[in-house]
């Protein structure tokens, strides 16, 4: 039987779905996990309507009418969030169950996304009667779904530029686009923090790991294959470093600006964008039956990329002028 028929069985059935998802065992619930992947399905509801933009301001104000609160203000504290790699991870989740859910709502968005809101509502109520207050939980939804919203749009924003400024127009072939957003994610990830963490034998640090994986994964959930030959050919950690700061440099100027207009000051942020765009462009690379580059091939011209640029700038710490 179709849901679409019993909103209240529906709006249950999505309940069931996300408490699965966030089950930790035991009747446990990983309550940041929840808020991540309502995030995601928010997100992606959002990316049916013409301008999702104003969509998600209107949602925050409809869930402030539904709550009868504002989402807490001021500061965050430096662990209230995780991860941007986690965040991408954990709203991808939801993303993708959001996919499935709206098979029986294909013609009924607007109704679709109402349905998720009380869903969101009544999870944050819920939260609220467990101890933790809605506007914390308010506040770190809006924060999650800001986040998924903007990898999202900057992981389009920077293919197309790729796309019409540097293929089109400067003549890189789709490796070069490839291999110029992957370094880039490597070099945003590398000025993120202070310190680099190191190497050690043939295991990429956890944070380049992490970046890699955002990376992989968008490039798999567009059609590329899983496999184990990401690595295949790898430098070693303490062979000369051999980045491609030529299309760093000339890929450098349109991210910073596109970074300024959507306000993504955090590096990791732009870092984690830059990934997924690089995981999107290698789908568009060495996707399909007759692939321009086999994924064989450009799946560890990716990583190399990526990792190259990464130890390139913590080998020399001051970007150049500039930069971020």
């Amino acid at each position: 039987m179709s849901y679409i028929f019993d909103k209240a069985g529906f709006a249950a059935h999505i309940y069931r779905s996300l408490m699965a998802g966030a089950s930790l065992g035991d009747e446990e619930i990983d309550g940041m996990r929840l808020i991540q992947m309502l995030s995601g399905i928010l997100t992606e509801t959002l990316l049916l309507f013409e301008s999702p933009d104003d969509g998600l301001e209107s949602s925050y104000q409809s869930l402030a009418l539904m709550l009868g609160c504002e989402p807490e203000d001021g500061n965050l504290a430096d662990n209230a969030l995780p991860p941007s790699y986690i965040i991408d991870y954990e709203t991808e989740q939801g993303r993708g169950l959001a996919k499935l859910l709206f098979e029986d709502w294909l013609d009924c968005a607007y109704d679709f996304h109402q349905l998720i809101l009380f869903v969101t509502h009544n999870v944050m109520v819920r939260l609220d009667e467990a101890g933790q207050p809605k506007s914390e939980t308010f506040r770190l939804f809006i924060e999650c779904t800001n986040r998924a919203m903007g990898y999202e749009i900057a992981a389009q924003e920077l293919c197309d530029i790729v796309i019409d400024r540097k293929i089109c127009d400067e003549n890189w072939s789709l490796a070069e686009g490839v291999s110029g957003l992957s370094a880039i994610a490597g070099r945003f990830l590398a000025l993120s923090h202070s310190a680099c963490e190191v190497f050690s034998g043939t295991a990429l640090p956890d944070k380049l790991d992490q970046l890699a994986y955002v990376m992989t994964q968008e490039a798999i959930r567009l059609g590329i294959p899983a496999g184990t030959d990401w690595r295949f050919g790898l430098a070693a950690n303490d062979g000369p470093v051999n980045a491609p700061h030529d299309l760093v440099n000339g890929l450098d100027p349109h991210c910073r600006a596109l970074f300024a207009v959507m306000t993504m000051t955090d590096t990791m942020d732009c870092a984690v964008a830059c990934a997924k765009a690089a995981g999107r462009m290698l789908a568009l690379t060495a996707g399909g039956e007759k692939p321009e580059v086999e994924p064989v091939i450009a799946k560890p011209l990716a990583m190399a990329a990526m990792t190259e640029t990464y130890r390139s700038v913590c080998f020399n710490p001051l970007p150049a002028q500039g930069s971020f």
